[in-house]
């Protein structure tokens, strides 16, 4: 492209029809641009969830106190192994709508009172809903009685969904509707995840399933997102260069002979010496 052609292209983009398109193209890149911050920020927040949960989950497990007070858990500690001796209280809750292995059902959460006399929640496992319906309250197994020594994980409590409250149910793990429920039982700031209980009961809500440790495929849409940015005015841009090549007059492959112009003068024949002598 030489570069009275590049002049020619730069003067039809600065049109006003065009101009019209170059701004949707800074719309579009401003849009693109903070859709790709935000599947950005959930890619980085998946990523620090799968590192906690390596360093924490396989790690040797910590007395509860050390990890959990009445304040809320740091999220750095969450999925830190922990373990709890203590006895059960009665009157379990259910968190609905769980899923374990594609299924929904119930957790079960209990109150396990500990030595020092503070109450910590358990998510002691998985039930199905009753054979009957989810409106109908499945039989939940009871948990062990006396001493208890519980190891699981910690986990933060879950916001909450401001749905009315089913008598006996919670819509999320929240801590203060579980405290209002159990009639504003005093909490410790998180709760655990159990993974075994000694002496176990018999039978046990079923294990949870483990946590995922993926970070799904939130970076590549950030990256293609970002990417049509610079697409958009790469795009806008070529169809301005070929509307300024289909409007320029095409040059003729050969340059046809006018015959209304006059003819040369006759090409004057040079005389060389030799000749003048012959004369």
């Amino acid at each position: 492209m030489s570069v009275a052609e590049h002049r020619a292209v730069l003067r039809r983009a600065v049109t006003p029809p065009w101009l019209r398109w170059w701004l949707v193209a800074v719309l579009v890149a401003v849009a693109c641009y903070y859709l790709g911050q935000w599947q950005w920020g959930r890619y980085e927040d998946k990523a620090a969830r799968a590192d906690r949960i390596e360093r924490h989950y396989a790690a040797p497990a910590q007395p509860v106190g050390e990890v959990l007070a009445t304040s809320q858990m740091p999220l750095e500690r969450e999925w830190t192994r922990v373990q709890a001796r203590g006895e059960y209280l009665d009157g379990d809750l259910l968190a609905r709508n769980r899923p374990r292995d594609g299924v929904y059902g119930y957790e079960v959460l209990s109150r396990l009172e500990l030595d020092d006399g503070s109450v910590l929640v358990v998510d002691r496992g998985w039930i199905p809903n009753s054979d009957e319906g989810a409106e109908v309250r499945p039989d939940v197994p009871a948990p062990p009685s006396g001493q208890v020594e519980v190891t699981g994980w910690v986990r933060q409590g879950e916001r909450s969904l401001d749905r009315d409250p089913i008598p006996g149910q919670l819509s999320s793990i929240n801590l203060a509707e579980a405290s209002q429920e159990w009639g504003d039982q005093a909490l410790l700031g998180g709760y655990v995840v159990r993974q075994q209980e000694q002496p176990a009961a018999d039978p046990t809500p079923l294990d949870l399933d483990a946590p995922d440790t993926g970070t799904g495929p939130h970076m590549a849409y950030a990256i293609q997102w970002w990417l049509v940015i610079p697409a958009v005015f790469v795009l806008i841009w070529f169809f301005v260069r070929r509307e300024e090549r289909d409007a320029a007059p095409a040059l003729e492959d050969e340059q046809v002979p006018d015959e209304t112009a006059p003819a040369p003068p006759p090409r004057r024949a040079k005389v060389r010496i030799w000749d003048e002598e012959d004369g």
